[in-house]
């Protein structure tokens, strides 16, 4: 099928197998696929695709091709992980989540097993795509890169996959050692990564004490009373900021809950949000 012709969806699912005229094209070949046949990579660093609208027109042009394997290469390297169609998306899963948002029936995919040759290009093809990504959460990035690592069993090598250094991979690695208040603050972009490189060598039980007393020193020198600290944000507050991120950034809503509500009020906000909406009174008119 040539780029840019149409053909029936009906007809393309149906071939499959040795009949498959994607099969048959060579590797690297652009060709037009069901959404219905495609899977977004489960093991993704985006744990959140963010706010898709910037690929709105996806609906009437695909500017890129989405990089995929098929399902048998994903498979022998991750056989408990279910997938039940015949291609695998490694690079473009936004691509494909804003396709199944704004109505298009299939994606332009390129096959390529050859980045499912072991898990180290596998992870390291799919951070690819996204690391330095504006809209990448910096913790999602960190984990992923830590996941890396693991394979490759040390950070030069993982540095080297990524063509990064040694030293930026370290640096994301130790993003993780913060407290969980203040790798929060940096998902929020209250605290800058250079200074939570900082804190992160700091003990952990002194990390928060620690950012709090710079916040202090700041407000001083921008001329508040340096013995009035900044007030923290309310739980009222933090809730509704969280709020307005949870197109985006859901976890963060959840966790200012918890912060604010504690275990047992959670329980119980989890069984009223679970039980059946109360009929609405009529309004006299």
């Amino acid at each position: 099928m040539a780029r840019g012709k149409r053909t029936s969806l009906a007809a393309l699912a149906g071939d499959v197998g040795d009949n498959s005229p994607l099969e048959q094209q060579p590797i690297g070949a652009a060709r037009s696929l069901p959404l219905t046949q495609l899977t977004p990579n489960p093991r993704n660093p985006r744990e959140d695709l963010g706010d898709l609208a910037d690929l709105a027109s996806i609906a009437d042009m695909q500017l890129q091709p989405a990089v995929v394997v098929t399902a048998g290469a994903y498979r022998t390297l991750y056989p408990e992980d279910p997938i039940s169609t015949r291609y695998v998306v490694i690079n473009g899963c936004r691509r494909l989540a804003a396709a199944h948002k704004y109505g298009r029936a299939d994606l332009d995919i390129v096959v390529n097993d050859a980045i499912a040759c072991d898990r180290i290009t596998l992870i390291s093809a799919a951070i690819t795509e996204n690391v330095d990504r504006k809209d990448f959460d910096v913790i999602e990035e960190a984990r992923a890169v830590e996941a890396l690592v693991a394979e490759c069993g040390r950070a030069g090598l993982a540095g080297e996959k990524l063509h990064r250094t040694e030293g930026w991979v370290s640096q994301r690695r130790a993003l993780l050692k913060l407290a969980p208040e203040l790798q929060t603050a940096l998902r929020r972009g209250e605290l800058a990564i250079r200074e939570a490189r900082s804190l992160a060598q700091v003990p952990l039980e002194q990390q928060v004490a620690r950012w709090r007393a710079s916040l202090d020193k700041q407000a001083s020198s921008d001329g508040a009373p340096p013995d009035k600290p900044k007030p923290a944000p309310s739980p009222a507050r933090t809730i509704a900021d969280a709020l307005a991120k949870f197109d985006t950034q859901p976890d963060l809503l959840a966790e200012a809950l918890r912060n604010s509500l504690g275990h047992d009020r959670i329980l119980r906000l989890v069984t009223a949000l679970q039980s059946p909406a109360p009929a609405s009174t009529p309004v006299a008119t």
